[in-house]
């Protein structure tokens, strides 16, 4: 049981952290630069720790400068003002996504600029064949460690981890929790459950400022990413833009 508790912890939270960190934070919103070198490692390492899940930085980053731009708007690829429960929503995030992956849809030259790209990596990872390898791999840990047959209930979680984090935010965090400063769109700060989404939740936070690159502005707002990201600094790994300016402008 312990080590079924340990597989699911650690892969929550090391596909949140790739999620916000390589696709987040650095491809949509440059908030740090880094060499190729580590470009390509936090690419394998987001592979490895999204799995099934995993999405192209690329086409992330254009997805979610789009939602930037035209928050709760008709344009808007993923408002829950247009849609009538989370699933809804999340299909149209996943067919919006599929277009600009596929370069079925034309993006404006400021949502695709200065965006990491590595078309092999993006090509395989995405492939239906990675997706049933990966799937098979978290079947295959709890048919080995799983002690009770109820806890394979977890399985299409560890599948669709990514999409599950999208929704938290997307839906749940432009619904409930604090208006901390007034944006043209329903963000909030959904800070009750940020301690289970390291830091993503300041959601309204994060349309006021989107080229912060520590997303808690009040002393008790903790954002554990900024701290990796700090460490990261101090080793030379990254190099953080914005440590202190409020920028409104960007994306």
């Amino acid at each position: 049981m312990l080590i079924i508790v340990i597989f699911f912890i650690a892969h929550w939270y090391l596909s949140l952290f790739s999620q916000s960190f390589l696709q987040h934070r650095y491809a949509a919103h440059r908030a740090f630069t880094m060499s190729k070198f580590w470009e390509r490692f936090f690419y394998i390492f987001a592979y490895i720790t999204q799995g099934s899940s995993y999405m192209s930085p690329r086409a992330y980053g254009i997805l979610h400068r789009i939602h930037h731009a035209y928050a709760d708007t008709d344009k808007d690829p993923h408002s829950p003002k247009h849609f009538s429960n989370v699933f809804a929503m999340m299909w149209q995030t996943k067919i919006a996504y599929g277009e600009i992956m596929d370069n079925k849809v034309k993006s404006e030259e400021r949502f695709t600029k200065n965006l990491p790209d590595w078309p092999r990596m993006d090509k395989w990872a995405q492939s239906y064949a990675n997706r049933i390898m990966f799937g098979a791999l978290y079947f295959g840990f709890y048919l080995l460690f799983a002690p009770y047959w109820w806890l394979f209930a977890l399985v299409p979680v560890h599948i669709l981890m990514g999409p599950i984090h999208g929704s938290i935010i997307n839906w749940f965090a432009h619904k409930y929790g604090k208006v901390s400063f007034k944006v043209n769109n329903t963000s909030r700060n959904f800070v009750p459950i940020d301690v289970f989404m390291l830091g993503e939740n300041y959601h309204n936070n994060h349309h006021k400022y989107p080229s912060k690159a520590n997303f808690g502005i009040k002393w008790y707002e903790i954002d554990p990413i900024y701290f990796l990201m700090r460490t990261f600094e101090l080793f030379g790994i990254i190099r953080i833009r914005n440590k202190s300016r409020l920028i409104e402008s960007e994306y």
